[in-house]
């Protein structure tokens, strides 16, 4: 070899090795760099704003209305329509444990209240003469829960923490 370089392993010169230890530490560098400035930063993943918080929570909330409101639309007996009722209960619950805002906390217990109501009047609402229930009982109650629902939009404007809900 006659550019000075000594052969290390068949084909790799020492030069060679030095280059490529070189581009290794800058990127050894450059990583540790980045993990130091996510941690500084609270752990590399952005704070969550009250906006943000708000839209996933009316999002899910909106998921959990539109379910009940749908289970009181589908034929069904009462116990199983009260099942699908109280589930969607205890997911609003699930959420109204995470709220760290009181008027947040208030209207999602406002749902919780309101599924429950539905859920405890179902096997009294008015039915027809097949046993369906009456479609005005049935929209009535319906329209009870989506208020409910609403006055979260409510509660997360005047929301002003910069995290969570």
């Amino acid at each position: 070899m006659h550019s000075g370089m000594v052969p290390r392993h068949a084909g790799q010169t020492i030069g060679d090795s030095t280059m490529r230890g070189t581009k290794t530490t800058a990127v050894l560098v450059l990583a540790g760099a980045l993990l130091l400035t996510g941690c500084a930063s609270g752990g590399g993943a952005s704070p969550t704003t009250a906006a943000d918080s708000c839209a996933t929570l009316q999002s899910e909330v909106r998921d959990i209305s539109n379910g009940a409101q749908n289970t009181l639309a589908a034929a069904g007996t009462p116990s199983e329509i009260q099942a699908k009722l109280d589930d969607y209960s205890a997911r609003v619950v699930a959420l109204e444990e995470k709220a760290d805002n009181p008027d947040v906390a208030d209207a999602l217990a406002r749902v919780d209240e309101k599924i429950a109501e539905v859920s405890a009047a179902v096997e009294t609402l008015p039915t027809d003469a097949d046993g369906a229930i009456d479609g005005d009982a049935i929209a009535e109650q319906q329209a009870g829960i989506q208020e409910a629902a609403d006055k979260l939009k409510t509660a997360c404007a005047g929301k002003t923490d910069s995290t969570g809900y």
